[in-house]
């Protein structure tokens, strides 16, 4: 272990070895933070004696798990990691929502929605397809639920008309879900912390089974994650928390800053450590990012600093539109990649929101440049591939109620809210699924006959299918599957004409691929869906990052580093955003251009531009305040040198060694 220990630097190794209480690590950008909580896993194992079973870990995303246990296990050199858990929060919830069900009145196999699930389900209730307004009545029920704020209470607190309307769908939509047993996101988090503060031995219980608990990205937490972790850390708070104040850019979905404050309140006897040494970025990078961010009220004190040297000057180059901006990035990716002779995948242009990536786009395209975008949305979690998957899913498995719920409800067939609600009631009771209780007398005499006809003539469809499944070519009854559930019809009847031909083409495209599939590999229907559903959830886990420019938004950049960087857009109105300047929530946005600074290891490129189309007319840009902030060191500002005459005959022959290679490409 001390040949691990001594591989760190000195704060790196005390946030390890202390044990002596709570602990918050203030871990600036690539700080090693992943280091520390990985070090400290082995440390706690090795060199304290504790079981892995009894070690928790939790980050907020799957990649950032994965990765975690990955270098945690390697680190163990084979030593026990058996029930060592590294998860998300939404994991753990749901780890110890299954466990609990029963006492919270669940089955144990409820469901849990996905976003695209509980919108349908809104927006029934709201009786719009609007989908920005759907998603604003989500977002709305999600800060309410992360704040312990229930629809009584919702209600009690609406001023507004819009508000009310919102808090009484809320209470619907809460209704909704306890008659399909299931939960949403944000309840795998505050369902888990409402059990605790009801049921002491089943805090107990947990508090014994996590007795050393570490929380990556902490700046992140929201109010109900804080409580779980404060629960289960207990009174002596065995628990590391390793954030950085200064990258807490999330606030609008929920994540609370100042909760690194609250540690302070709720543990008088807090250590904190700090790791302010940074192993990505040159001197140059880091200076502006200290600049930019010092112009914040700092919680906590801190300055990122390197040994890797002063490096590249960083650049600011004003743009006369938003089509020479993207022309002048895309063609400086290309001459440095030409000259330096890198990998695309070294370069990522960063912006604040997804509707500048489509002008990005075109301009690689137009030079052939390979590129991917971050949060590209995967063919399976397309809402038509994953109705047809509820069918597929029932059929293999009619226990599965999230798919019976799903496929009796897509497309409409005469089932309403107070049908389901009866079935559910008396599955509950019954102790068995949804689809075996609508072929029970019990539920037939709770039921009128209209409503009991369509819902076992629902039930005998899939039962027919399910006699046919072993015994007919996978195409002809995916075919037969969807003619009889008049699914094309039914996307014509909610969308528009293009939208609608768009998600149908992706749903042919989805059964032609498994008909051949079944044709090529002589399986079944049952053997395809097992397959399709393996591929849905291991889709992109084992792929390689292709050798592409990477597009992303500023948030999702968070976590990442590129050799060099192009951070877009910065003016007024977009990098600080419009919303934030009307509203003073300048400091986040801050934030947000730290963020993006701190991803570049050894160039940035900063841009803006000063006029921008808007409404068909051209309008005059203000370069972003965060420009002025940067302060002087090693930054060049191209803004200012537009007219002037080279004079260095070595840049003269380097401008034309590159134009004469990009001629050459070409």
């Amino acid at each position: 272990m001390q040949e691990l220990l001594n591989k760190l630097n000195t704060p790196q190794r005390e946030a390890v070895q202390y044990y002596s209480g709570p602990l918050l690590v203030l871990a600036g950008a690539g700080s090693g933070k992943t280091r520390v909580i990985t070090h400290k896993i082995a440390y706690l194992i090795r060199e304290r004696g504790m079981q892995a079973k009894h070690i928790t870990a939790i980050t907020f995303t799957n990649k950032a798990a994965k990765e975690m246990q990955e270098r945690a296990t390697k680190l163990m050199n084979g030593l026990a990691t058996r029930g060592l858990t590294i998860c998300t929060f939404h994991a753990l919830g749901l780890k110890i929502l299954r466990e609990e069900a029963a006492t919270l009145g669940y089955k144990a196999n409820f469901s849990v929605l996905d976003s695209y699930d509980s919108g349908k389900i809104i927006s029934d209730l709201a009786q719009t397809t609007d989908k920005s307004l759907v998603r604003s009545i989500q977002g709305q029920i999600s800060l309410w639920k992360n704040s312990f704020i229930n629809p009584d209470a919702a209600v009690a607190v609406a001023k507004e008309e819009f508000d009310r309307v919102v808090a009484s769908i809320y209470q619907q939509y809460q209704d909704t879900l306890k008659t399909y047993q299931a939960i949403d996101f944000d309840d795998l988090i505050k369902l888990p912390v409402e059990l605790f503060k009801d049921n002491l031995a089943a805090l107990h219980k947990w508090q014994l089974k996590i007795r050393y608990l570490l929380v990556d990205e902490y700046q992140d937490t929201n109010v109900c994650q804080y409580q779980l972790i404060k629960m289960l850390a207990g009174m002596q708070g065995q628990f590391t928390a390793v954030g950085d104040d200064d990258q807490s850019i999330y606030a609008w979905r929920g994540a609370d800053s100042e909760n690194l404050r609250l540690l302070n309140q709720d543990y008088p006897n807090l250590n904190i450590i700090k790791l302010e040494q940074n192993y990505r970025s040159t001197i140059t990078i880091l200076n502006a990012a200290n600049q930019v961010i010092q112009n914040n009220p700092k919680l906590f004190e801190k300055k990122l600093w390197s040994e890797f040297g002063t490096g590249e000057a960083i650049r600011i180059i004003a743009c006369p539109n938003e089509e020479a901006e993207a022309d002048m990035v895309v063609r400086k990716i290309m001459l440095h990649q030409l000259n330096a002779q890198h990998k695309f995948s070294d370069y990522a242009i960063l912006y604040r929101g997804n509707y500048q990536s489509r002008i990005l786009e075109q301009a690689l395209r137009n030079y052939k440049i390979p590129y991917t975008i971050s949060g590209g949305q995967s063919f399976f979690d397309k809402a038509e591939i994953k109705d047809i998957m509820a069918y597929l899913k029932l059929i293999l498995n009619d226990d599965d109620d999230t798919a019976f719920i799903r496929a009796i409800t897509i497309p409409k067939r005469g089932i309403g809210q107070t049908t389901i609600d009866k079935l559910s009631t008396y599955a509950t009771r019954r102790g068995i699924s949804l689809f075996a209780a609508l072929f029970e007398e019990g539920f037939a005499a709770e039921c009128n006959p209209a409503q009991l006809g369509n819902v076992l003539d629902f039930g005998n469809f899939i039962n027919d299918i399910q006699f046919r499944q072993t015994k007919e070519p996978a195409g002809d009854l995916l075919n037969a599957i969807l003619k009889a559930i008049e699914y094309e019809a039914y996307l014509y009847d909610c969308e528009e004409v293009k939208a609608a031909e768009k998600r149908y083409a992706n749903v042919v495209s989805f059964v032609e691929w498994l008909a051949k599939k079944g044709e090529n590999d002589n399986k079944t229907l049952p053997e395809l869906i097992q397959t399709v559903s393996l591929i849905s959830l291991l889709e992109g886990q084992n792929e390689e990052e292709p050798d592409a420019v990477k597009l992303t938004t500023l948030h999702a950049s968070k976590g990442l580093e590129y050799p060099y960087v192009f951070l877009i857009s910065c003016e007024e109105g977009i990098l600080p955003h419009q919303e934030s300047i009307a509203q003073g929530t300048i400091e986040e946005e801050r934030r947000l251009m730290y963020v993006g600074i701190t991803r570049a290891q050894y160039e940035l490129t900063i841009s803006y531009c000063e006029q921008r189309r808007k409404a068909g007319a051209l309008e005059t840009r203000e370069r972003s305040r965060f420009l002025a902030e940067l302060g002087g060191h090693n930054i060049v500002d191209e803004a200012k040198r537009r007219f002037e005459k080279i004079d260095d005959k070595a840049e003269l022959a380097n401008k034309f060694n590159l134009l004469k290679a990009l001629l050459n490409k070409a």
